[in-house]
């Protein structure tokens, strides 16, 4: 961990050496690791340096100035999903072979740039972009998320070690609530719910677990509420483990 005020440019190098030294990961494991980065460490130096020590990037270039020249170098523009997305020629010698995306948006009226370098074979520029809107995002998926779903932000114990403890508890329950979203609520009419919308419209719903035999037999749910047919389903097939 580093201050807030520590620019990512002065973090990422000893991040890396820091996650090497931790997970022991070795030359051959490198090369199956892949480093997402955002444009603060999206640099052409360390760029070279993560590829020199056999990894994989998917990599927001820093340069805005140069994101705006490689766009008038595209030829060819595809839409997905709101943006336009176009391929170059890498803009300098990287050491090893690259990719290079360019992304379009309008922003107030006007189109700005992005552009992105990545080692990945992917068929098509929407994987691509998928791949990367897939990072990691803690400041939404679980910061944002708990404030909300797990009223973190509503609850202040006065002393300093009461409050450590809530905010554990609330971690605990932020794991809990994503195993419980990942094992039982994907591929269900709930997968689009988010922590909110979870704890206030399923995890509320009177019920109870009928045991028999030291076995779950049944989960029955108050069944004027809506979502409990559904949820029951849900339900059983998380507390049996399938």
């Amino acid at each position: 961990m580093f201050p807030g005020n520590r620019h990512t440019v002065q973090c990422l190098e000893p991040a890396v050496l820091a996650a090497e030294t931790a997970l022991e990961l070795s030359s051959e494991q490198r090369k199956r690791t892949v480093w997402r980065l955002d444009g603060g460490a999206g640099s052409d130096e360390h760029i070279r340096w993560l590829l020199q020590r056999n990894y994989h990037i998917v990599a927001k270039g820093m340069s805005h100035s140069r994101a705006e020249a490689l766009s008038r170098r595209v030829t060819r523009w595809d839409l997905y999903e709101g943006v336009w997305l176009g391929e170059v020629e890498p803009p300098v010698d990287y050491g090893r072979p690259v990719r290079v995306f360019v992304k379009r948006r309008r922003k107030d009226g006007a189109f700005v740039h992005s552009y992105y370098v990545l080692t990945l074979s992917l068929p098509s520029k929407g994987l691509f972009m998928a791949r990367y809107d897939a990072r990691g995002g803690a400041e939404v998926e679980q910061f944002r998320g708990d404030k909300s779903g797990l009223s973190l932000e509503a609850r202040r114990k006065r002393s300093f070690l009461g409050q450590k403890g809530y905010i554990l508890l609330t971690d605990l329950a932020h794991n809990l609530l994503s195993d419980f979203y990942n094992q039982a609520l994907i591929g269900t009419r709930f997968e689009s719910f988010g922590p909110k919308r979870i704890v206030r419209d399923l995890l509320t719903m009177p019920g109870k677990l009928v045991f028999e035999g030291g076995q779950l037999a049944r989960v029955e749910l108050l069944t004027q509420k809506q979502f409990a047919g559904d949820l029951a389903i849900c339900l059983e097939r998380y507390c049996s483990g399938g």
